[in-house]
């Protein structure tokens, strides 16, 4: 049998140490290359999305307060008091108010920077006043009829779990409470404390109202809203600051004014206003102050005792701040971030975002 015989004597080609040592080499540079273009692409695209939705948050928190502040002061208009409830107390007050962590009324610990508590009487035909008397410790009052209402409705539309409000025309008092039972021309009300702050009058105003308070939950980092009683709803997350500062007729208010012989917070008996002119230092209006929205005197009693200057107010001016979600994306400068994040820089780098804008609700200045 033979055997196949295979040559040896040839050369096999090959690449030496230093050859594989150098191809690899270039082939890790370009690698590198390519990669270094294709990482900015990539933190865009994780940043991109972040943006937006900054953004959304932003426009969200911003378009719930300037609609808040524009409806600030709208009073009832139908029966013998209508008009902006700047006629007749404070619709504006820098302060929690409610059941719930509520704060001061009196002195620096009443005026905050970022929180508001905003009252308006909203589109609604549940307007009426009281027919007798309502002492502090009532829990039931009679109302007057209502003009126009359906037969089957004489109340026209007051009903149970309505949130209302009762206020006098010429003192600054007012209360707010819930309808517990509506029984023909005869309520059943649950005020939000134990009594009433005041002695109302037959004839004090009674309607349903809206009424909240717009703050900044700083543990959190959310815009909320409570409702006055027991619950705080969130709006906004990633909300990191949060600032409201008033602007105020420089000339003090002329309502609500009381006959001769009777005092109240902007008269005394003699009918002398009780509060000077202030310097303009925005167009035709004047910076109040937080001593000018505390230091009195004041309006009311009670829980809703309220410095008589908040009857100034004309314009709020709201700054709001928000940070990106993932703290990635945010960098290490305090300057830039409120809560600074881990972020180097670059398209990986989402700087806080500042909006500023000014309301001057319509109720407010009617009388200007």
């Amino acid at each position: 049998m033979s055997r196949a015989r295979f040559s040896s004597s040839g050369s096999q080609a090959g690449y030496t140490l230093a050859e594989l040592l150098i191809s690899t080499a270039i082939m890790i540079t370009v690698t590198g290359a390519i990669f270094s273009l294709l990482n900015p692409a990539q933190g865009s695209a994780q940043a991109q999305p972040e943006v937006a939705d900054l953004q959304q948050r932003i426009r969200v928190g911003q378009d719930v307060l300037f609609k808040e502040l524009v409806m600030a002061g709208a009073g009832t208009y139908q029966g013998n008091v209508t008009g902006s409830l700047i006629k007749y107390f404070a619709p504006i007050l820098p302060r929690r108010v409610g059941d719930t962590n509520a704060d001061p009324t009196q002195g620096a610990a009443s005026f905050t920077t970022d929180k508001v508590t905003l009252s308006y009487i909203p589109n609604s035909y549940s307007q009426t006043t009281i027919a007798h008397g309502m002492p502090p410790n009532s829990v039931e009052m009679k109302v007057n009829a209502q003009t126009n209402c359906p037969k089957k409705d004489p109340l026209c539309g007051f009903d149970d779990g309505m949130k209302v409000i009762i206020f006098d025309t010429v003192t600054g008092n007012y209360d707010t409470f819930i309808v517990t039972k509506t029984q023909s021309d005869a309520m059943h009300l649950q005020h939000r404390g134990q009594n009433l702050n005041y002695n109302y009058d037959t004839g004090a105003q009674i309607t349903q109202v809206v009424s909240n308070t717009y703050w900044l939950n700083r543990t959190t980092n959310q815009l909320m809203q409570y409702d006055g009683g027991s619950t705080d709803t969130p709006i906004v997350d990633n909300v990191v600051d949060l600032q409201f500062d008033y602007f105020g007729d420089p000339n003090p208010p002329k309502e609500p004014k009381p006959s001769l012989g009777v005092a109240n917070c902007l008269y005394d008996a003699a009918g002398t206003p009780q509060l000077g002119t202030l310097a303009t230092t925005d167009g035709s209006l004047a910076a109040l102050t937080a001593q000018d929205l505390s230091d009195g005197p004041y309006c009311g009693t009670g829980d809703n005792q309220f410095d008589a200057d908040l009857l100034r107010i004309r314009k709020v001016r709201v700054t709001l701040r928000m940070q990106a979600a993932n703290p990635a994306l945010r960098g290490t400068n305090t300057t830039l971030f409120m809560k600074p994040g881990s972020a180097p820089g670059g398209t990986r780098y989402i700087q806080d975002y500042t909006v500023t804008f000014d309301v001057s609700s319509r109720n407010l200045n009617l009388t200007r």
